[in-house]
């Protein structure tokens, strides 16, 4: 049955956001209802808002949460009323040749489910019956959210919903980038450019990696103070018109073995390239604005053998990658508990991403 529900809106771009009551219809074949329990507020939200990501509004945000699911569809085998569930914002048609080389991150059928559900259609109205778009097929920020099944995965209920949240964008990103992406060997060096939600879960998942040296760069000492509990080694406060790269080079003996950018910004992104040394690999893992772009010599390509990629969502395979993400957190290897720098109730959604536009936290979570 249809479900009334508060949820965060972005109704019009570079305007704050809004929270209304919304109506969740019921899960149609191949989809679950969750009830969602936690959800994170991340910059790709934001981005939402702002215009850098496009997706138009009306559009109901969120795309990183856990919640328990209430209701299923037809046809629906894998899940059961009841199950823990982390939301997963990538569509995987499973038959393309990404999903078949196990890189669903890459699906060529991504397209179908950036505002809606992979069907095209959506199950959220507003309080006048008009349908609302839902950020990257889940639209998470809210009470309830109706998604296919493709977009969840099944956790162990004795993990905390609101630490299992994380997992569904910036652990999985940052982690994922240092695991799948830039395969960081132990003993190496690590450079990373900012230090939010998503820099330091790159930087440990770089101490789990066991890297020697791991070097956080980021204009806000607080968040540098945080890196260093997260596993830094070393702390660069940046500073305007100051070269980054000489202090990087220095700390690592000639040039970082692998430099994460996590800003979001082409002038960083060829920052990170050039303070990486010979045979190094520089990750782009944030996103940058439409018209940014990244310039390199070319000349360091085949003399150094150096390496400038990017990492979407942490090269991840969801259902693998959340278990194994959770594991390491009852592990106790894996720092989620602090990683949450503020709980908002749901009626502070517009503070929430003041808060994060301005760099005060870390993660917050819009608990439901």
């Amino acid at each position: 049955m249809a479900h009334s529900a508060r949820a965060v809106i972005c109704r019009e771009l570079n305007k704050p956001v809004v929270v209304e009551r919304i109506t969740v219809d019921s899960p149609r074949r191949g989809e679950v209802m969750v009830k969602i329990a936690a959800c994170g507020v991340c910059h790709s939200d934001l981005s939402a808002t702002n215009g850098t990501i496009a997706m138009p509004p009306p559009l109901v945000l969120g795309h990183e949460a856990a919640g328990e699911v209430v209701e299923v569809g037809e046809g629906v085998t894998g899940f059961a009323v009841g199950d823990h569930v982390v939301s997963s914002f990538i569509y995987m048609c499973g038959k393309c040749r990404f999903c078949a080389m196990g890189r669903p991150v890459l699906c060529l059928e991504q397209g179908k489910a950036l505002t809606t559900l992979p069907d095209g259609t959506l199950r959220t109205r507003d309080g006048q019956g008009r349908p609302l778009n839902v950020f990257s097929g889940c639209g998470v920020m809210a009470d309830y959210a109706t998604l296919s099944v493709d977009n969840v995965v099944k956790i162990d209920p004795a993990i905390p919903l609101d630490r299992a949240a994380l997992v569904g964008c910036a652990v999985t990103t940052g982690v994922g980038a240092v695991f799948n992406t830039a395969r960081v060997v132990p003993g190496a060096s690590v450079a990373v450019f900012g230090c939010g939600g998503v820099g330091l879960n790159v930087i440990q998942g770089a101490a789990i990696a066991g890297a020697g040296r791991i070097v956080a760069i980021d204009t806000l000492q607080a968040k540098l103070d945080m890196a260093r509990r997260f596993g830094a080694t070393d702390l660069l406060l940046a500073k305007a018109g100051e070269d980054l790269v000489k202090p990087i080079k220095k700390l690592t003996g000639g040039g970082a073995d692998y430099a994460f950018e996590c800003v979001g910004s082409g002038e960083l992104a060829g920052v990170a390239y050039r303070a990486i040394g010979r045979g190094g690999v520089a990750v782009v893992v944030g996103v940058a604005k439409p018209g940014d772009s990244t310039s390199v010599r070319t000349m360091t390509l085949p003399f150094e053998e150096k390496t400038l990629t990017g990492s979407y969502f942490g090269s991840c395979v969801p259902r693998v990658d959340f278990p194994r993400m959770l594991a390491l957190y009852m592990a106790g290897r894996l720092k989620l508990d602090e990683l949450i720098t503020h709980r908002y109730q749901i009626e502070e959604a517009a503070q929430a991403f003041a808060d994060l536009e301005s760099g005060k936290n870390a993660r917050g979570v819009i608990v439901l």
